[in-house]
């Protein structure tokens, strides 16, 4: 289970290493994070699938490092791993890109440089280029490249650079500092419920106890979502649906506001009372991880479905199918009993997203409880280039019983 003090992957703070094999990616890596995170050798190839460690480091707080494959990787397998360092990048917050100050210094070559740069760019993800000084202090013409080295690389590629070893643990100190720096700030105090609630306000949790949530555990977003309570001083109570009206009728007052599993939105919403705002578990992480408006916007492409029409699923978790699964079971049933068993429905999880989207008509994608909110915007990005329409499970399902637009959206 969860602990109610430990920040999940997803929310920590990703920071990708880029850079050519054998350029110091592990060996920046383990000295950040302090431990024999990752394998160091001399071997080309060596990190093969991307390395992912969760730990907090100061001044920057709880953060995942992510270690990858060289992007220069030209063995048998080289381009299948490079394909998974550009699926990192889509994960990223913060990109250190690595160069060789041994490998700068006989060649100027920095083209595949330039290349991730400019990848790293279109995603608006700050960046900082790395210069490691992994060779000895050289003499005479080399000195003074090396001398000049930061200054020169930082103009031919336009990149912030720091100078440094990736191997002496005092001068990651300063590496640590300048990531601190770099931290976007629409990244820091992020809630999940936003501005719906305050201090003393009385929120009721709707959470049913199924094959979704097997005893002695609670499903992550409503963990999430609990703690982001507690942290605002709320006055928080759970209940499972069939508790929810004798709940209701215990309260001195009206809860401020009902979050629901989007499952039972047609309940709780008929037995809820008329002053209590509503809302879903999938829907606040619509905002929280997504684009809300995106996704209430994507949700009116569901009016114009036939039976001929394609429907892409997405979900993050990579769960064994289970009876009455959402995605899998319930959201197609809503769907095809609407439209027809003849809508083409596909359904996808974990990283396994097509990189063509137009064949389909309406993405629903999950809450997204397991990924980073920037994975998840390259995601919606991937649609609204290609002018899919997207949207979400919960904002679906209120969509399909009718709702939308007697929920709060955050």
């Amino acid at each position: 289970m969860t602990s109610l003090n430990t920040t999940p992957s997803a929310n920590r703070i990703h920071i990708g290493v880029f850079g050519k094999t054998n350029s110091g990616k592990s060996t920046l890596v383990n000295t950040l994070t302090g431990q024999e995170v990752s394998i160091v050798s001399d071997v080309m190839g060596t990190t093969t699938d991307p390395v992912q460690k969760a730990m907090e480091i100061y001044p920057l707080g709880p953060c995942v490092i992510i270690d990858t494959a060289g992007f220069d990787d030209t063995t048998t397998l080289g381009e299948a791993r490079t394909e998974k360092t550009r699926l990192m990048l889509e994960k990223t917050d913060l990109a250190l890109l690595i160069m060789s100050m041994e490998r700068y210094l006989v060649t100027d070559d920095m083209e595949l440089e330039r290349e991730w740069i400019r990848e790293i760019r279109k995603k608006n993800i700050p960046l900082l280029l790395i210069l490691n000084l992994d060779v000895d202090c050289a003499t005479g013409t080399m000195a003074v490249k090396m001398e000049n080295a930061e200054a020169v690389i930082g103009k031919e590629l336009g990149v912030s650079v720091l100078t440094m070893d990736a191997t002496d643990p005092d001068e990651v100190i300063k590496l640590r500092e300048q990531l601190a720096r770099m931290v976007p700030e629409n990244r820091t105090e992020v809630s999940i419920t936003g501005s719906l609630v305050g201090p003393e306000d009385t929120v009721l949790l709707v959470m049913p106890q199924d094959i979704q949530a097997p005893k002695g555990r609670l499903i992550l977003p409503q963990v999430q979502t609990i703690r982001d309570l507690l942290d605002k001083k709320c006055m928080v109570i759970c209940v499972t649906t069939d508790k929810l009206e004798s709940a209701l009728n215990k309260l001195k007052e009206t809860p401020k506001l009902i979050i629901t599993d989007s499952q039972e939105f047609k309940t709780v919403y008929e037995k809820k009372p008329k002053e209590s705002m509503l809302t879903s578990f999938s829907v606040l992480f619509a905002a929280y991880k997504g684009d809300i408006k995106y996704y209430v916007e994507g949700a009116k492409a569901i009016e114009g479905l036939t039976e001929q029409s394609k429907v892409l699923i997405a979900e993050c978790c990579t769960h064994a199918p289970l009876s009455e699964d959402i995605g899998r079971v319930k959201i197609p049933r809503m769907l095809r009993k609407r439209f027809g068993e003849g809508l083409t429905i596909d359904m996808v999880s974990g990283t396994d997203y097509p990189k063509e989207l137009k064949e389909y008509d309406l993405i629903i994608q999950c809450g997204a409880c397991m990924f980073n909110r920037s994975y998840v915007m390259s995601r919606i990005d991937r649609a609204k280039e290609q002018q899919v329409p997207m949207t979400n499970y919960g904002v679906a399902i209120a969509h399909l019983t009718g709702i939308l637009e007697q929920i709060v959206i955050n």
